[in-house]
């Protein structure tokens, strides 16, 4: 049995990424190639189907222009399991840190994650009749058939449980209290126990140990009254566990892992060594980090408390600002391994102006409906929006381009006052213009060493 892999065009997976990520085309694209790849090599048979690899990808580009977003979105939409980490936190191994085989341990406790919850909503149904029964069973304890005299006594029994069922699914049982035992609502199966390798940190060493023995040695609870709706909620988790076969979950998972998982290493950057020929201190340990990342990236095993998980077929997309160093200041065999380079533009005036208003999680749109929940209505005129993108392109010319991280700092200034009092405004509307922008922002601009903490 192989992972499924949704058939999306490479078409199809820009379009969708547009709906989130203002321009950078050339990294959609890439990214939309290697996606529609992994299903191309699905549909392959034979022994050649091993021998495709996926195509790594190197983003070059400043921070804030849509390097993590474009990934994560593709994750998203591949349903496939997503872990970013910082190349600058892995340590070669023998040293203080993280070790770089952490970064598939942690992708496959989040895709045993997706699977278990795939696997709950699948015995959703099931586990519902079975909360149902239960808490039925503790308003109504079934009483013990002595003999067939009894048979009118059972009669009456079942239209009164007939009877509590109704009341139950009509909410009319929901306040009041039964008496739960201790354990339910808590994971029933065993804990994996993770085989730890000497690459492994002590971190990661001391939450597998109280992790596996929390759930071997679980503290002991006298039984507690809850409310029946919260009981129902806990039974439902109880008997979705019990229907769960964990066994397959952790299969399945591994599965999704080596077929569709996808590694985001950010600031690779900051482990090239940008001087090969006078490498000591710093640089040295920065290759030692290359070399310690490529067998993973290569392909290799990694123990996980799961079990087994091979590397060879994950997507590595790595990125990096790339402004002291470059691509090719990385160990040759670590660039052969990320055969695709794109690189990200920065961000312009106009570029700002789309973001705020265009993608479907919009930075404007989010603003009004946090706000609306005061029942405070604001509205951003056309000028305003402009106003608000010409100060982010500024600021980001005269001082740290952090791209459109940018745009959350200038709105959070512009609607400072708005924000606090908004509480006390209920039912007003409130009408943003490029005058009330530049008043709210004018003295901090000017101020340019202020600007410099403020913005």
């Amino acid at each position: 049995m192989t992972s499924t892999i949704k058939n999306f065009t490479p078409r199809e997976i820009v379009s969708e990424l547009d709906r989130y990520i203002i321009g950078q085309n050339e990294a959609k694209k890439a990214v939309a190639i290697a996606m529609r790849n992994r299903w191309r090599r699905q549909q392959v048979t034979g022994d050649l189907k091993d021998e495709i690899t996926p195509k790594n990808i190197i983003m070059i580009g400043p921070t804030g222009v849509g390097k993590t977003e474009i990934a994560r979105r593709l994750a998203k939409l591949a349903n496939a399991p997503f872990i970013k980490v910082e190349a600058s936190k892995f340590t070669e191994v023998g040293y203080v840190g993280k070790d770089v085989e952490s970064m598939i341990r942690e992708l496959t406790d989040i895709a045993v994650n997706i699977v278990r919850t795939e696997e709950a909503e699948r015995v959703k149904v099931k586990a519902e009749e079975l909360a149902e029964e239960k808490i039925l069973d503790l308003l109504i304890p079934p009483r013990k058939k002595e003999n067939s005299s009894e048979e009118g006594a059972e009669i009456t029994e079942d239209q009164s449980r007939e009877k509590m069922r109704q009341m139950l699914r009509s909410g009319k049982l929901n306040e009041r209290s039964i008496e739960l035992a201790p354990n339910h609502g808590k994971p029933t199966h065993f804990p994996a126990i993770e085989v730890v390798t000497s690459g492994a940190n002590l971190e990661d060493l001391n939450k597998n140990l109280r992790d596996m023995f929390s759930q071997m040695f679980p503290k002991q609870h006298r039984r507690k009254k809850v409310k029946v709706s919260e009981a129902l909620e806990l039974l439902k988790i109880e008997e979705a566990q019990k229907l769960i076969e964990m066994e397959d979950v952790i299969k399945k998972a591994i599965e999704r892992v080596e077929n569709t998982g996808i590694v985001f290493i950010d600031e690779i950057d900051k482990i090239a060594s940008s001087d090969k020929q006078n490498a000591h201190g710093p640089d040295i340990s920065r290759e030692g980090v290359q070399r310690d990342i490529l067998p993973i990236v290569e392909g290799s095993s990694v123990s996980t408390k799961y079990g087994m998980v091979q590397t060879e077929h994950i997507l590595f997309i790595a990125a990096g600002a790339f402004h002291v160093s470059k691509p090719s200041d990385l160990i040759p065999e670590l660039q052969g391994r990320f055969p695709i380079r794109v690189e990200l533009n920065s961000l312009t005036e106009e570029d700002f102006l789309r973001i705020l208003t265009e993608p479907a999680n919009a930075l404007i749109r989010q603003y009004v409906a946090l706000i609306q929940t005061e029942k405070v209505n604001l509205n951003f005129t056309e000028d305003s929006l402009k106003e608000i993108a010409r100060f982010a392109a500024l600021v980001n010319l005269e001082m740290e381009n952090i791209g459109a991280r940018r745009l959350h700092t200038i709105l959070e200034r512009v609607l400072d006052e708005i924000s606090f009092t908004a509480s006390e405004k209920t039912g007003e509307k409130f009408n943003i213009d490029a005058t009330y922008v530049k008043k709210q922002l004018e003295n901090i601009v000017k101020d340019q060493d202020l600007s410099r903490y403020i913005l």
